[in-house]
């Protein structure tokens, strides 16, 4: 194994926080070496100092760093993971939001990090089997990942077991096919979801997401140093209506990051809510943001 230099660490972990957020302790140098081994001989690199030139000014830089998040990236998810959130979602928060609307039928829902796709298709899942909360209303559920390899499969719908420790066996039966050892995920699931690659750093990419009504944002940013947890978070904000949820990981919080929410106590869980202007709609609101971006 090639040894990577403190010095060279120190470059090739500022080179890859600027990029996607990712923050590398000096603790962590052994991990980066580790896990960047291997793509320094695929790459031809005798050195780490070589590869780090190489991200700088290689015309096949965006590929690598692509490459390189596949690598690094947390992908740890599960089906109804922090089932309380659900409830609230279910219960409190798409309720709300469906009732200040005057105008238009439509919600629109955005996973974050959504990794292999099973926080989305949960969404997808419960819009289904509610529609004595959503009825007639168009929901639109958005999942979107920096890393390409897990979206792949997330756009695949086929899980192993470990993806069902927290679902119930109904939904199990209801929604998925047994494929061998796997299991594959309806249609009408799947047609509910739209998924795409996103550098949640990327500011010009959140444009084209538009108007945003909830977000899930769960156990992303904890890998995230603060620098670019606060250009996130004002990236959700942006994205919101007035009124619009963020809902977090229970190990995050905003504290440090963003006064722009409002922390509300809901009977299932706490979030954060972006305030809506006085007297202003969520319809009046995306009026205004018509006329005046």
């Amino acid at each position: 194994m090639i040894e990577m230099p403190e010095d060279v660490f120190r470059l090739l972990r500022d080179l890859i926080s600027e990029y996607c957020g990712v923050y590398y302790d000096d603790d962590s140098r052994y991990i980066l070496e580790r896990r960047l081994n291997r793509r320094l001989q695929v790459c031809g690199m005798q050195d780490f100092r070589d590869y780090y030139r190489f991200l700088l000014y290689n015309h096949e830089r965006e590929n690598e760093l692509a490459e390189i998040i596949d690598i690094l990236t947390v992908n740890e998810t599960y089906f109804f993971r922090e089932k309380k959130q659900f409830d609230a979602l279910l219960q409190e928060i798409a309720p709300e939001i469906m009732s200040i609307r005057s105008g238009g039928r439509k919600l629109r829902i955005w996973s974050a990090g959504c990794a292999s796709g099973e926080e989305p298709y949960t969404i997808a899942m419960l819009v289904l089997e509610n529609p004595q909360i959503f009825g007639d209303w168009e929901v639109e559920v958005l999942g979107s990942d920096i890393n390409k390899r897990v979206l792949q499969k997330a756009r695949k719908g086929v899980y192993g077991k470990n993806s069902f420790r927290a679902t119930e066996n109904y939904y199990i039966r209801k929604y998925f096919d047994e494929d061998g050892d796997s299991f594959r995920i309806d249609d009408k699931v799947r047609n509910l979801v739209d998924f795409s690659h996103l550098n949640l750093l990327d500011e010009k990419r959140f444009s084209f997401l538009g108007d945003l009504d909830i977000v899930f944002c769960r156990n992303v940013l904890i890998y995230f140093h603060t620098g670019a947890k606060i250009k996130v978070v004002e990236s959700f904000h942006d994205r919101l209506l007035g009124g619009g949820y963020l809902l977090l990981g229970h190990a995050e919080s905003l504290m440090n990051i963003s006064t722009s929410f409002t922390l509300k106590h809901l009977k299932n869980d706490m979030v954060y809510q972006k305030p809506r202007s006085p007297d202003m709609s969520i319809s009046d609101e995306n009026l205004y943001r018509m006329v005046w971006g």
